[in-house]
């Protein structure tokens, strides 16, 4: 069943940008079948951040209104009869999804630093082995990298923590999310996501609090960089 918007639930950034650029196409300011301009001439043309317009232009692709053509940009679609229909649900924005993590697993990083087992650091490496593994043949590791996350915060003993790191996770799982890593995810990212996990199991290894929050910090803020190509 298609989850749509419930009245009077506040709209996020990105469908706020969606629903301005879509009121454009629909007063012919850009007219069905030619190309948007440049994503950053349109997001100063707009007043918004990059990754805010490419959520709110991953949204109307979803939807119809526009079109990817690889190589040559995003194009209004011809046939644009029907996106008049009340707007899905996509999920929380990639971008403020990322910067939460940031915040919140910086802190679990240097609160499980001081509480590291052997037998954690263990299952850690062994996690991270797997991933090394796939990435190099070319696969994608996000069950392995789920539970690398979801080992350290469980270090902490703290449930609504645990809970928290889970659902944050879990959400690059969401149409909006999957649509963007599809695009942003290859080997070659996965195999800098496997080398950021290792410095923060070194940091670990260390108990060194204040390496192994700057160590995760530094892995989800590179992960967002390359989600959104800044």
């Amino acid at each position: 069943m298609v989850e749509l918007i419930k009245p009077g639930e506040p709209r996020r950034l990105y469908q706020q940008i969606a629903d301005r650029v879509r009121a454009m196409i629909h007063d012919f300011e850009f007219q069905p079948g030619t190309r948007l301009p440049a994503e950053r001439e349109l997001a100063q043309q707009l007043g918004v951040s990059r990754p805010s317009l490419r959520e709110a232009l991953i949204a109307l692709e979803i939807d119809g209104t526009v079109e990817v053509r690889m190589g040559s940009g995003i194009y209004v679609s011809v046939d644009i009869a029907g996106t008049e229909a009340p707007p899905r649900w996509l999920g929380e924005s990639p971008a403020e999804i990322m910067q939460a993590r940031i915040t919140i697993e910086g802190g679990v990083a240097a609160m499980a630093s001081a509480r590291m087992t052997k037998e954690t650091i263990g299952a850690l490496r062994t996690t991270l082995e797997v991933m090394g593994a796939q990435s190099e043949a070319g696969q994608r590791s996000v069950e392995q990298d789920r539970q690398f996350h979801v080992l350290l915060v469980a270090q902490c003993g703290n449930a609504i923590l645990t809970r928290i790191v889970g659902e944050l996770f879990d959400e690059r799982h969401n149409p909006l999310s999957s649509k963007l890593r599809g695009i942003a995810e290859t080997a070659e990212t996965w195999r800098a996501a496997v080398a950021e996990h290792e410095a923060i199991v070194l940091a670990l290894e260390a108990r060194d609090p204040l390496l192994a929050e700057a160590a995760m910090r530094m892995h989800l803020k590179a992960s967002t960089e390359r989600w959104f190509g800044i």
